[in-house]
């Protein structure tokens, strides 16, 4: 059984000067001396975990962790409406990543991302390969137009009918020129505060339904924040889904082949209706160095067999 390790508290921290009014936080702990790793948050919109996730050994790993823009401690945030979202996408996020990786002054690191981070950590080893080491990918999530489609336009929904119901009819008739997402993208830049608060309340609703049947997984994950974190949350994730993440359909995949060289490990739950299986598998197959393992007790939230596996994947990294 791999070792649990004990969460440290981070040694220094900043806000990067992105140069065009956002300010990144970002934190580092463990040993400095150390491999060092960066954990990309998912979401988007979520911020990074207030502590180590206990699968990173504090005297193997110099850790680094941020907050991707408009979430978290960075700012400004995106809960407040004059946030301006066009300088919040995909492109943006891996600029202000290789942004980081030049302040801190790491030649290469492993790349630790989950959900929504397993996509952006794909794409930034795509666009930066000679700096990562490894990948460590839990809960694989591109936000491709398909798996978009899954989680908010219907798919998913033949499981959750009636949630799927009160999920659709959090948006006026017609808007979003016809589209769910774009719909809720619209309400969480309406005016009225009160509009974006019920919005940002049942998308996350429906988005804590889709986790519901999971056997390990906790109540209510993405409702219970703050109302500012919760706002930031559903405004960024909106947005980002009702473009596919910025990506061209299909980029990621048909990336696979620059990671040749790059070792990574993708694990990921049987029972995860987030984000299904299928799209771990194909791009596994594409990418020549991947290793999927696959948890039969786990959804989107993890099980203990899960922990284990990411611990065994950080084990073998931290060589």
């Amino acid at each position: 059984m791999s070792a649990v390790f004990s969460s440290t508290e981070p040694y220094d921290h900043g806000m990067l000067d992105t140069g065009d009014g956002n300010l990144v936080y970002w934190e580092v702990r463990g040993n400095p001396a150390a491999k060092p790793v960066l954990i990309v948050h998912g979401g988007p919109g979520a911020g990074s975990p207030t502590g180590t996730p206990k699968s990173f050994d504090p005297e193997r790993f110099w850790i680094i962790l941020f907050d991707q823009r408009g979430c978290g401690r960075s700012t400004p945030n995106a809960s407040d409406p004059a946030t301006n979202m066009s300088l919040n996408t995909s492109q943006h996020l891996l600029r202000d990543m290789e942004q980081l990786r030049e302040h801190l002054g790491v030649e290469k690191w492993l790349i630790f991302g989950g959900s929504w981070g397993s996509g952006l950590s794909i794409a930034y080893a795509e666009h930066h390969p000679e700096r990562v080491s490894a990948l460590v990918l839990p809960a694989f999530w591109t936000m491709s137009r398909a798996e978009v489609d899954w989680l908010y336009r219907g798919g998913v929904a033949r499981i959750f009918p009636g949630e799927w119901e009160q999920f659709r009819n959090g948006v006026p008739e017609g808007s979003g020129g016809g589209d769910l997402v774009a719909a809720y993208a619209e309400l969480m830049e309406h005016p009225d505060p009160e509009v974006r608060a019920q919005a940002a309340v049942d998308w996350s609703t429906w988005e804590d339904v889709v986790v519901s049947l999971e056997p390990n997984g906790r109540p209510s994950p993405y409702r219970n924040r703050s109302t500012e974190a919760l706002q930031a949350f559903v405004r960024i994730c909106a947005h980002y889904a009702s473009h596919a993440g910025w990506w061209e359909d299909g980029e990621l995949l048909r990336g696979a082949e620059r990671l040749a060289g790059i070792p990574g490990v993708i694990v990921h739950g049987r029972q995860d209706l987030s984000c299904p299986l299928s799209t771990a598998w194909e791009f596994a197959r594409a990418w020549p160095d991947a290793e999927l393992v696959t948890i039969d007790d786990s959804g989107h939230r993890g099980s203990p067999a899960f922990g284990e596996a990411l611990n065994a994947a950080m084990e073998r990294f931290s060589k």
